[in-house]
């Protein structure tokens, strides 16, 4: 399984704000939806990739610290614990 990471790129001189969804596989680029929070947007994004691909399971997100992104990770395989 591979980690997904989203990125938000902002509008330039001949498109739109959009978001990109990167892993190991590939990529793709959807376009933003203002309709939709910061978080769903990056949510969609990475769902639209691990469906391109038919990775399927339980996604959890989280922000990286210093881009305007997301990182997704599927934890239903390949799974640790770390307690106390």
């Amino acid at each position: 399984m591979q980690a997904i990471v989203t990125r938000y790129f902002g509008p330039g001189n001949v498109r739109g704000s959009r978001v990109k969804a990167t892993a190991q596989a590939g990529s793709l680029t959807l376009e933003w939806n203002d309709v939709l929070s910061y978080e769903a947007n990056h949510r969609a994004a990475a769902h639209a990739l691990a469906a391109r691909y038919g990775w399927r399971g339980r996604w959890v997100g989280g922000g990286l610290p210093s881009e305007a992104g997301q990182v997704w990770v599927n934890v239903d395989s390949q799974a640790f614990e770390v307690t106390p």
